[in-house]
């Protein structure tokens, strides 16, 4: 149970960076982007591989959350609340980006703008929750 737990660990802590690449990747994406069309179909393929990080990092947590036998601190308690924003807010910025209009002016920067701030958020969070465990 033991080694399980700390395999655990460590492929939650690579879930993490992986977290951290990937909003990296979508962060540069979207200050590449200068057609909406064509930045629309780049996320389409892109999100999966953004939700398959963060489902990741909830699997190995909950694995380690059975390991532990279902012990419920602040830290654990925490942790799911920051999980829950953070796919409350790549749900916003794709709904956000589904209803973009392509004809509207300025749009793109636009659009720009808000998913900087909601990727800003998320790398807040995550970073804010990685340093507060490392401690």
């Amino acid at each position: 149970m033991n080694e399980m737990y700390n395999m655990s660990i460590v492929t939650h802590y690579y879930g993490v960076i992986g977290i951290l690449v990937v909003i990296l990747i979508n962060t540069v994406m979207l200050r590449r982007a200068v057609n909406i069309k064509d930045y629309k179909r780049q996320m389409s393929l892109f999100t999966p591989v953004g939700s398959t990080a963060i489902g990741g990092v909830l699997f190995t947590g909950i694995i380690m959350m059975a390991a532990k036998h279902l012990d419920f601190t602040v830290e654990n308690i925490i942790m799911i609340v920051f999980s829950f924003i953070i796919i409350y807010l790549e749900v916003k910025r794709a709904k956000g980006l589904k209803y973009l209009n392509p004809n509207a002016e300025n749009a793109l920067e636009n659009f720009k703008k808000y998913a900087s701030n909601l990727l800003l958020g998320e790398v807040f969070l995550t970073l804010s929750i990685s340093i507060w465990m490392l401690l």
